[in-house]
């Protein structure tokens, strides 16, 4: 059977959540649900005889923006040509105005070669972490029918280049994670969500006007877990110091990067508010 590649389905998606896993990419224990509703036709799979032989997402925002991620090959199909095959295949005929990706650094110089530039590193900070803060009066807990809100939040204060209603409808509304949000005049002024993984938790988004409202989240989302023990992840974009400062100060190290790329017109981020990305597959 010759090789064949086409849009997944839901129950196929998991198959390359499980080699991410394998390959040491920690993903939320919901990762797989919540990525795939985000846009139900922004999975792609290679096939060959033996089945699912390599994936890629490809998540369209809207007619201007998408991102690129969960770009993944099966061990024994490496090198063979098909993982680069399956992402001209899914790439080259797009008309997005601009594409961004989180790519492992040492894959820099290849996305160059399909029209991606370098914007920034983004660090995955690890470590065990505990927290003591007093909870603040005006902070509360972000349920699903707060998803207007922090859209609305997210795209006044440049947080993410375009709407993403439906990825915040799972990452929000999912009973495993948990989202707080610090009160303002736009219902919110700071959020955050901290969520399970195969090993331990990751923090993200954290999104905050300054380094004191962002610590405040960050110790309360800590607190927020049934297991206080376990490591916990943040992934900072290395230009925000006080994010790198916030990630230190508690003992956590640098673990992993990748290089924030785009393929058009850079988005307008305002990465001082940016104390931790949503993720590394989704923007």
């Amino acid at each position: 059977m010759p090789d064949k590649i086409r849009r997944l389905k839901s129950f196929e998606f998991p198959q390359a959540v499980e080699w991410a896993a394998k390959e040491g990419w920690n993903p939320g224990i919901n990762d797989a649900e919540v990525f795939f509703n985000t846009d139900t036709d922004g999975f792609w799979g290679a096939f060959d005889k033996q089945g699912l032989a390599a994936a890629i997402s490809a998540v369209q925002y809207s007619s201007d923006f998408g991102f690129v991620g969960f770009y993944i090959c099966r061990q024994d199909r490496r090198g063979s040509g098909l993982g680069y095959r399956l992402w001209q295949t899914v790439l080259e005929d797009s008309v997005l105005k601009t594409i961004g990706l989180d790519g492992v650094v040492d894959q820099q110089d290849n996305y160059r070669k399909s029209g991606f530039e370098f914007a920034h590193r983004n660090v995955r900070y690890g470590g065990v972490v505990t927290a003591n803060v007093e909870t603040p009066d005006d902070l509360f807990t972000l349920e699903v029918n707060d998803i207007a809100i922090v859209d609305a939040f997210e795209q006044t204060c440049k947080l993410f280049p375009e709407s993403r209603i439906e990825f915040l409808r799972g990452w929000i509304g999912n009973e495993k994670h948990t989202a707080l949000a610090l009160k303002g005049p736009m219902g919110l002024r700071a959020y955050g969500v901290i969520r399970p993984c195969q090993e331990g938790h990751k923090v993200g988004p954290l999104f905050a006007p300054n380094a004191k409202d962002a610590e405040i989240l960050f110790g309360a989302l800590l607190q927020s877990r049934d297991d206080q023990t376990g490591k916990v992840y943040l992934d900072v974009p290395e230009p925000n110091q006080a994010a790198v400062d916030l990630a230190t100060a508690h003992g956590m190290v640098p673990e992993f990067e990748t290089a924030r790329m785009y393929k058009g017109p850079a988005p307008e981020l305002d990465l001082d508010m940016i104390f931790g990305i949503s993720s590394f597959e989704l923007g």
